[in-house]
C-alpha cells in the first residue's frame, strides 16, 4: 500500500494533486446551477460540492471556489436571492460539463450549452427543463473557509419537481432510475448502481 505524506504531498505538480484530492474522497453530486441576474441574464453551471445540510427545515450547500475572479453564479444569487439545483442525467452529461467553460458574463449557459430554461410556479430563477429532478432555492446564509478563501453557501429548499414515482413509499427519491449521474474527480461521470437498501441501524 502507497503511503502519502504531507511533505510528498507539497511537491505534487498541482494538476497531479488537484486530480489526487478530487476523487480520493470519493463520489460527488453532479447539479447544474441556475440563476439570473436582475437585467434578467441567466447563468448555469455544473456543481459537484452540493451537500446535504438538514431535512427540517431542508437546507442543501455548495462549495463556491475563491471569489478572486468572476464567479458569476454567486454574484446572481446574492443579487436576486435565489438558485435552482438540477440533477444531471446519462443523455445530457457532455452539455452539462460544457457550463463549465469561463463564458463571458452577457453568454448565457443555458443557450451556449443548448439546455431549455423553464419557470416553474412564479418562482424567478430558471430551471433547466430537460432535469428530472429540480429544485429552487432560497439564500440563506454563507460561510468562509478561512482555510482556502472558498465559500459555503447554504439555501432553504422551497420548491421540488420531479415524477411521483421517483418517490419510494419512505420517501426517498430512487435516483438510479431517474438517470442521475455522480461525478468522480472534475471530468469523469459514473452511474451509481443501487446494490442495497438498509433498515435504519439501531443498537
Amino acid at each position: 500500500m502507497t503511503h502519502i505524506d504531507l511533505e510528498s504531498i507539497e511537491k505534487m505538480d498541482s494538476r497531479y494533486r488537484a486530480n489526487l484530492f478530487n476523487t480520493i474522497s470519493g463520489f460527488k453530486s453532479a447539479n447544474l446551477i441556475g440563476t439570473v441576474n436582475k437585467s434578467g441574464n441567466t447563468n448555469l453551471a455544473i456543481f459537484n460540492s452540493v451537500v446535504h445540510i438538514g431535512a427540517n427545515p431542508p437546507y442543501l450547500g455548495f462549495i463556491l471556489r475563491p471569489t478572486t475572479v468572476e464567479r458569476h453564479t454567486y454574484e446572481n444569487l446574492k443579487e436576486t436571492g435565489y438558485y435552482t439545483l438540477n440533477h444531471v442525467h446519462e443523455s445530457f452529461i457532455g452539455k452539462a460539463h460544457q457550463t463549465s467553460a469561463k463564458y463571458e458574463r452577457n453568454v448565457s449557459e443555458f443557450q451556449a450549452c443548448g439546455f431549455k430554461e423553464e419557470y416553474l410556479n412564479e418562482f424567478s430563477a430558471p430551471f433547466v427543463k430537460e432535469s428530472k429532478i429540480k429544485l429552487g432555492l432560497q439564500f440563506e446564509e454563507e460561510h468562509l473557509i478561512k482555510a482556502n478563501d472558498t465559500i459555503l453557501v447554504v439555501g432553504k429548499v422551497i420548491h421540488a419537481f420531479l415524477d411521483e414515482k421517483l418517490i419510494s413509499a419512505d420517501g426517498s427519491v430512487d435516483l438510479s432510475e431517474a438517470g442521475t449521474v455522480t461525478i468522480s474527480g472534475l471530468y469523469e461521470y459514473l452511474r451509481p448502481v443501487k446494490l442495497k437498501k438498509l433498515e435504519y441501524a439501531k443498537p
